[in-house]
C-alpha cells in the first residue's frame, strides 16, 4: 500500500510540475510563432505623375546647302562643328568655264546693242527720205510715182519692225548675260543663315556634279547653342496626358548616356500627327524642346526622357508597396476574407438561361465605368494579430508613392508591405 501511495504522489508531482510548465510553453511557442510585419508609413507632400520614353536629340532645323553648278572645289574655308555667319564663304567651284561664259554674253550683248543703234539709224534715214518724197509728191505729184512712194512707207516700217526686233534681242542677250553672271556667282558657296556647320560632305580638289541634281555640300544648323529638339516616340494610351501636360507647360526632364548624372530639362513643343504602326502598337512623335548653352546635347545622342503630366501638392500618399501586397487568407481577420476571394458582396449566380458575361461584348460606358473601378484598392493594417483590410481610392502615382483621393488613412499610419524576414543567427 505504500509503495502505491508514493506512485500516485509521483505521479501527481509529474502532473503538477507539467502544469506548471505548460502556461509557459504556450507563452514561448506563441511568441515564436508570432509573424512580424513589414511596415511603411503613409506620408503626406507633392506628388508628380510621370510617363517615360526615348528619344533622339536633333537640331531645331538643319539647313542643307547644295551647289547649283558644276566643277572641281578649288576652295574649302570651313571644317566640321565650325560656326559660320550669314553670307560666309563656304567653298568655292573653279570659275573658269563660268567667266568665260560670262565674257561670252557679254560681248553678245554690246553685239546687240550696236545692232540696235545700226537700225535706229537706217530707220531714221529711212524716215528723212519718207518726208522728202512726201513734200515732193505734195508739191507735184508727177514728181514722184506712187509706186515710189510706197516703197518708202513700207522701208520705213520694215526698219520699225527691225528696230523693235533689235530691242529685243538686246533683252535676250541680258537675260542670257544674267544667267551666266547667276551661274558664276554660284560657283562660290556661302551661309545662308548663321549656324554650326554640323557635316561635311566635300573635300578640295573633289569634283561636283550638278547635272541632276543638287547635291548637298553642307549641313548647317543654327541656333544649337540656344535650342535643340529631342524626339520621342509616344504610346498612344499616354498621348492625352502628354497633350495636357502641354498646355500645362509642365516640365520635361531627360538624361543622356554621355553626361549619365546630369538632368537636362525641356518642355513639350509639339505633338505631330504622323502616327507610326509597329506590331499593332501606334505610337505618336513628339517635339522636346531643351536649351543647350554649353553645347553638351549633341546631334544624334539617345536620351531617355521622363514627362511630368499631373502634379499635387499636399496630399495623403500611401506607398506602393502596400498597394502590391497580398496576404494570406490566415493572417486576415474572418470578415475580411471576401476581400482576398475577390468579392465585397454577394454576386447573384446567373441563370442557366442567360449566357455567361464577356467582357469584349462591354459597352464603351461600361468599359469606362471598369476603368475607374480599378481605382477602389484595398491596404492592409495590423489589427492584434490578424490584419485588417481598409478600402482606398487612388490617383495619381510616382516610382515610390500613390495618391489617396479616399479612404480612412492618416499620415504616419503604417500599412503593411510584406512579411519580415527572421533575423539570421536567432535561436530556435
Amino acid at each position: 500500500m505504500k509503495m502505491l501511495l508514493r506512485w500516485l504522489l509521483f505521479i501527481l508531482v509529474l502532473v503538477g510540475i507539467g502544469y506548471a510548465a505548460a502556461a509557459p510553453m504556450q507563452a514561448y511557442l506563441a511568441r515564436r510563432n508570432l509573424v512580424h510585419w513589414r511596415t511603411d508609413k503613409v506620408v503626406q507632400g507633392s506628388i508628380k505623375s510621370m510617363v517615360n520614353s526615348t528619344g533622339t536629340v536633333k537640331p531645331k532645323l538643319q539647313v542643307a546647302v547644295g551647289s547649283f553648278v558644276s566643277g572641281p572645289v578649288i576652295e574649302l574655308n570651313v571644317g566640321f562643328n565650325q560656326e559660320v555667319k550669314a553670307g560666309d564663304l563656304l567653298a568655292r567651284i573653279d570659275p573658269l568655264l563660268y567667266e568665260a561664259n560670262v565674257a561670252r554674253d557679254e560681248a553678245s550683248l554690246r553685239n546687240r546693242e550696236a545692232d540696235v543703234d545700226r537700225v535706229r539709224a537706217q530707220l531714221q534715214q529711212a524716215r528723212n527720205d519718207e518726208k522728202r518724197a512726201i513734200a515732193l509728191h505734195l508739191e507735184d505729184s508727177s514728181f514722184i510715182a506712187q509706186a515710189e512712194m510706197d516703197k518708202f512707207k513700207f522701208a520705213r516700217l520694215s526698219l520699225e519692225a527691225q528696230l523693235k526686233s533689235a530691242i529685243t534681242a538686246v533683252k535676250q542677250a541680258e537675260a542670257t548675260l544674267k544667267n551666266s553672271a547667276a551661274n558664276l556667282g554660284y560657283t562660290e558657296i556661302r551661309a545662308k543663315m548663321d549656324g554650326m556647320v554640323i557635316d561635311r560632305k566635300i573635300n578640295e580638289g573633289q569634283t561636283v556634279a550638278a547635272s541632276f541634281q543638287t547635291p548637298e555640300l553642307f549641313i548647317i544648323a543654327p541656333d544649337l547653342r540656344k535650342e535643340v529638339h529631342v524626339y520621342a516616340s509616344v504610346d498612344e494610351a499616354d498621348i492625352g496626358q502628354i497633350k495636357a501636360a502641354q498646355v500645362e507647360r509642365y516640365p520635361v526632364t531627360f538624361t543622356v548616356d554621355a553626361y549619365p548624372d546630369e538632368l537636362f530639362e525641356g518642355h513639350v513643343d509639339e505633338v505631330r500627327l504622323n502616327f507610326t504602326t509597329s506590331q499593332n502598337v501606334v505610337t505618336y512623335p513628339v517635339i522636346v524642346a531643351a536649351p543647350n548653352p554649353d553645347l553638351k546635347l549633341l546631334p544624334g545622342m539617345t536620351a531617355s526622357l521622363s514627362f511630368q503630366v499631373a502634379y499635387r501638392e499636399n496630399v495623403v500618399k500611401i506607398p506602393n508597396a502596400a498597394l502590391r501586397f497580398y496576404p494570406d487568407a490566415k493572417h486576415v481577420r474572418e470578415e475580411d476574407l471576401p476581400i482576398l476571394e475577390g468579392h465585397t458582396e454577394k454576386v447573384r449566380e446567373p441563370d442557366e438561361d442567360q449566357p455567361q458575361s464577356n467582357s469584349n461584348l462591354a459597352s464603351a460606358e461600361e468599359r469606362t465605368q471598369l476603368r475607374k473601378q480599378r481605382d477602389q484598392r484595398h491596404v492592409w493594417v495590423q489589427d492584434g494579430a490578424k490584419l485588417r483590410a481598409v478600402a482606398v481610392v487612388t490617383g495619381l502615382s510616382d516610382s515610390q508613392y500613390t495618391e489617396l483621393v479616399e479612404g480612412e488613412l492618416k499620415p504616419g499610419e503604417a500599412l503593411v508591405t510584406g512579411i519580415q524576414p527572421p533575423k539570421v543567427g536567432a535561436s530556435r
